[in-house]
């Protein structure tokens, strides 16, 4: 018996019909939902490239102004194959754009820029980036080997090019539009500063894009984050990076940045340096007047315990790269030489950086690593703590024989039952350090516990004796 349209047996037909364009409309608010979540995923990685502490190496602490393609391939290689471990960013430092790095004026080292006044890498170091290339090539191969690219730059613009008053790529503008010629770097008399304004943001918009073009992942801008402090570039920088819709870690140098000034590197940057240039010292007795310069291992422990509490994903406090190893051939300060530091005290600035979640940052010659250092990098434990620390913090109210120790709590997840400790021995002389595991925060009663390093295993007990030599260190995870 046929019924109307508006009778009982139509009904079915008319809900499954609604039923189905209900079905199709749903899909299209799924993909479009999930369009939206792939962009906004995708943006907010532009946004933050950097959510665990970065890790890789960096040129200056043994080539100095002068590396070249072939000793930073050499390196590179050398790095790709500690991936493993969590090594990723390979970083060419300061004078990539110098014909002669080894002159003693700024004038005599020839800056190389392309005629919108971009530096640009010199060909006879870097033969890649001939027919005007850049680091295109050199990227792609960095690439190729399962890492990232970095490369540094002295915030500003060259002093010739606002004098030649190049135009600005993309804009209307020219360098002396740009360039602040009132604000030079103390320390580095290449660059005017850039203005606050449309051009100067022009002009970091067409570097950015150009350096993005390269295939760059990570870039280091000095003399910004402190002597002297420049907000208004970092804001540019940071900016300009955005615009490019590429995931560049920004790192700000040098420092000590202020920590008043923590809330805004931290909103610009993913890291910033916290001490000036740190070296292969213990305790700097000669530094320069008015500084800290060099930043001695020991001053280390203290800088990091106040910065510790802002430590968080994409924000990372930089204790500067770690001189470990064989410096040279021509290492950014002092002569070619071993680093300085005894076995003892290199694994203890690694453990430090590496509990703290500083940036792990490698300083040395990797074509000449030595078995000690090399056992250092590759430990997957202790490079898994820099990169998977939920929470990182000294122990405080230690009991009494640590007045010359230090001691920090890591947490892998939040409210973790089986933390590390590292035990830290700044005197000059070897100590046994004892406390019980309560006094540690672990709760009352008996704990097994293993050592890090050596992999030793500890019966469960109310307390622990750590025994360390001069300058020495240790890690134990609770079990």
């Amino acid at each position: 018996m046929k019924r109307s349209r508006s009778g009982g047996d139509s009904e079915p037909n008319r809900v499954g019909s609604c039923g189905i364009r209900l079905l199709m409309n749903c899909r299209s608010v799924f993909f479009a939902a999930m369009l939206l979540f792939v962009f906004a995923s995708t943006s907010a990685l532009a946004q933050n490239p950097a959510s665990t502490p970065p890790m890789g190496w960096n040129s200056w602490d043994a080539y100095g102004l002068t590396i070249d393609e072939a000793d930073y391939r050499a390196n590179t290689t050398v790095l790709a194959g500690m991936k493993q471990f969590g090594w990723q960013y390979s970083v060419i430092d300061e004078g990539w754009y110098m014909q002669d790095p080894f002159a003693e004026k700024v004038e005599a080292r020839k800056y190389l820029w392309d005629a919108n006044g971009i530096l640009i890498p010199v060909v006879n170091r870097f033969p890649s980036s001939a027919g005007g290339a850049g680091f295109k090539p050199l990227a792609d191969w960095v690439h190729a080997q399962g890492l990232k690219f970095g490369i540094h730059i002295v915030r500003g613009i060259p002093r010739q090019v606002v004098k030649e008053n190049l135009p600005i790529a993309g804009s209307s503008f020219h360098a002396s539009d740009a360039g602040d010629t009132t604000e030079t770097c103390p320390w580095d008399e290449g660059n005017y500063g850039v203005k606050d304004n449309a051009a100067g943001q022009a002009y970091y918009d067409s570097m950015l894009r150009l350096y993005a073009g390269w295939g760059l992942d990570y870039i280091k801008v000095d003399c910004i984050s402190d002597h002297p402090y420049r907000p208004t570039e970092i804001r540019q920088v940071a900016e300009a990076i955005k615009k490019t819709g590429r995931p560049i870690v920004l790192s700000l140098s040098p420092g000590p940045t202020s920590l008043e000034n923590a809330a805004y590197v931290a909103k610009y940057s993913q890291l910033w340096r916290i001490s000036d240039d740190h070296w292969d010292v213990w305790a700097a007795e000669h530094k320069k007047a008015g500084t800290e310069f060099p930043f001695g291992l020991r001053d280390a422990f203290d800088r990091l315990a106040k910065w510790a509490p802002l430590v968080k994903p994409g924000a990372w406090p930089d204790e500067d790269m770690l001189p470990e190893g064989w410096l040279g051939p021509h290492p950014g300060w002092g002569e070619a030489r071993q680093s300085r530091y005894t076995q003892d005290e290199q694994r203890t600035e690694f453990t430090l950086w590496a509990i703290s979640r500083s940036p792990l940052i490698f300083g040395g010659n990797l074509t000449r690593l030595d078995e000690f250092t090399k056992s250092l990098m590759t430990n997957k434990e202790v490079t898994g703590i820099n990169q998977k620390a939920s929470e990182s913090k000294p122990v405080t109210n230690l009991p009494a024989g640590f007045e010359k120790a230090r001691v920090w709590k890591v947490e892998i997840g939040k409210g973790d039952r089986h933390p590390y400790f590292a035990f830290f021995n700044l005197d000059e002389k070897p100590v046994t350090l004892h406390t019980t595991w309560a006094q540690l925060g672990v709760g009352s009663g008996k704990h097994p516990a293993r050592s890090v390093w050596e992999g030793n295993k500890m019966p469960a007990a109310e307390s622990i004796d750590v025994s360390l030599p001069a300058h020495g260190s240790a890690i134990y995870k609770v079990e």
